[in-house]
């Protein structure tokens, strides 16, 4: 944003500042200080070695969403197959835009609620080049797609209302409530993701969603009573938290 990498600060650190400089490193220190996120100072956070546009219209990247496109690329297997997908509550359109880089045969439809951070999804999919095979359409969770796919992948909103107050303030106070809250408990988006995702699957594709914490048990029986549904497993972070369901159309 100054124009100044780390690289350039170590070695001309002693050269005078440039015009302006000082006052416009002013204005981001105030702004960290406020506890607004770095990745929306900068406009960029990293996901999958990628490098990707953020804004406070979108939730911002997390490593545990990493686990997604892990556990997609292990079931898949073939990846050079053509391959309908879909990304329910797509954000800032990480996933639809990795997905569709890691299987270069596949079409991916990327969907959310909000027309602010469709925006931002439409140009990370511009900035990688995958246009042509990603389409994004604006709809609470996949209400006005029919599939058949071939997987779906979700990140959906998984808060707890009543856990707003504990959150950091880079989160509370900067990272969009559309994006955050999934009602009392935490799993009514969830729940819309698991049984929108049902009717839309192919016999024998996945569903692969990400979910808060403690949530794995209310997860486990919402497959369980969605018909057509059967539960594979879950994945783990690094702190052994569950954080990503998988299920597959019987």
């Amino acid at each position: 944003m100054l124009g100044w990498d780390a690289t350039r600060y170590f070695t001309a650190g002693h050269e005078a500042e440039p015009d302006g400089f000082a006052a416009r490193y002013d204005a981001l220190i105030a702004r960290r200080a406020a506890r607004e996120p770095v990745a929306y100072i900068t406009g960029r956070q990293e996901f999958w070695n990628l490098d990707f546009e953020v804004s406070p219209a979108v939730l911002i990247p997390r490593p545990s969403t990493e686990l997604i496109v892990e556990a997609a690329i292990e079931l898949v297997g073939d990846r050079s197959a053509p391959l309908a997908i879909a990304e329910a509550c797509t954000g800032c359109g990480c996933l639809a835009v990795v997905l569709a880089r890691e299987f270069p045969a596949a079409h991916v439809v990327g969907t959310d609620i909000s027309e602010l951070a469709l925006e931002v999804a439409a140009r990370n999919v511009a900035r990688y080049g995958v246009g042509s095979r990603v389409r994004l359409a604006r709809t609470d969770v996949l209400e006005t797609e029919t599939g058949p796919f071939d997987l779906i992948v979700a990140n959906p909103p998984y808060v707890r209302v009543r856990d707003r107050r504990g959150l950091q303030p880079e989160v509370r106070e900067h990272e969009p409530d559309v994006a955050l809250f999934g009602g009392i408990d935490g799993v009514d988006i969830v729940a819309r993701v698991v049984s929108h995702a049902a009717p839309r699957l192919a016999a024998g594709a996945y569903l692969i969603f990400e979910f808060g914490f403690g949530q794995d048990m209310a997860v486990e029986q919402l497959i369980a009573d969605e018909p057509g549904l059967t539960m594979v497993g879950l994945r783990r972070d690094l702190q052994g938290i569950a954080r990503v369901a998988i299920a597959r159309k019987t």
